[in-house]
């Protein structure tokens, strides 16, 4: 029974590619293509969807590319000037709102020849066009067995701030996995040198200790550290002192400053008494 998972484990390291050769919901929404259970809704949906391929779609899979992220004021004519340096087009198709009639930001391009398909695919992805860097693959539905839509909860790649990235393709293929075997055996290496570190330690001491050299060594760093709590407490003690003895220095002096000036509010007082009695007099 032991030996089932190890076998499965093998047989998942050896299938493993970053890009998924077919497509599997549940493993499109794990980051290493291991996942048992979906981490989201949307993966529940497409995992019960039943999707089939448009059959109104005409021309050749294997010689069309899927672009995407393109800028909404992107018109087929400036598509068409762009990939038609690659080679020679055969059929274009900017994919548009059935109501509005405005881009949904992503289009299908179609060679003549596998050549041309390539060379586009190889060197227009992340080109800028319009303001916009865009994203150019294979197409994808009729290609990839199993494809489900980003409509429906599948598709490939997708924004962080979804929450719903889908791995396996080429903007964001898989991780490889971390085998759970090598973690445990690293855990438990690590624990067995650390516990002989340890056993290390208490051999040392012990033969330190038969000489009685250990333990003069601990009354002698025993010895420095009072020694110097001593003298932060002496430091201590004569900085309070000087504290001390400053704010009764200034407290003495405020004391007098005041005597001084209730001082002189009398003798001003009495001046201008003075001064009245004479006027009263004359």
């Amino acid at each position: 029974n032991r030996e089932k998972p190890k076998r499965k484990r093998q047989t998942m390291m050896s299938d493993w590619t970053p890009i998924a050769k077919h497509y599997d919901p549940l493993k499109a929404g794990s980051i290493d293509g291991t996942d048992d259970e979906p981490h989201d809704r949307a993966v529940w949906r497409a995992m019960l969807a039943r999707y089939r391929p448009n059959k109104g779609v005409v021309g050749d899979p294997h010689l069309t590319l899927f672009l995407a992220r393109l800028n909404p004021q992107t018109t087929e004519e400036k598509i068409k000037e762009v990939f038609s340096r690659y080679g020679d087009i055969k059929r274009l198709r900017l994919v548009r709102d059935l109501v509005t009639g405005f881009s949904k930001g992503y289009a299908f391009v179609e060679y003549k020849e596998e050549r041309a398909l390539l060379k586009a695919y190889r060197d227009a992805n992340k080109l800028v066009v319009d303001q916009h860097e865009i994203f150019v693959d294979f197409e994808l539905e009729r290609l990839l067995k199993g494809w489900i839509p980003r409509r429906l909860g599948g598709g490939l790649g997708g924004k962080k701030e979804s929450g719903q990235l889908r791995f396996g393709g080429r903007d964001r293929p898989f991780r490889k996995p971390i085998t759970l075997s090598k973690i445990r055996n690293d855990f438990y290496l690590d624990s067995y040198s650390d516990q002989g570190e340890r056993v290390g330690f208490r051999d040392r001491r012990r033969d330190a200790s038969r000489d009685g050299s250990y333990w003069q060594d601990q009354a002698r760093s025993r010895g420095r550290d009072n020694e110097g709590d001593r003298r932060n407490d002496e430091r201590n003690r004569d900085r309070r002192d000087r504290n001390r003895e400053r704010s009764r220095r200034d407290g003495e002096w405020h004391r007098e400053r005041s005597k001084e000036k209730s001082l002189k509010l009398h003798r001003h007082d009495d001046g201008h008494k003075e001064k009245d009695k004479d006027k009263c007099g004359r």
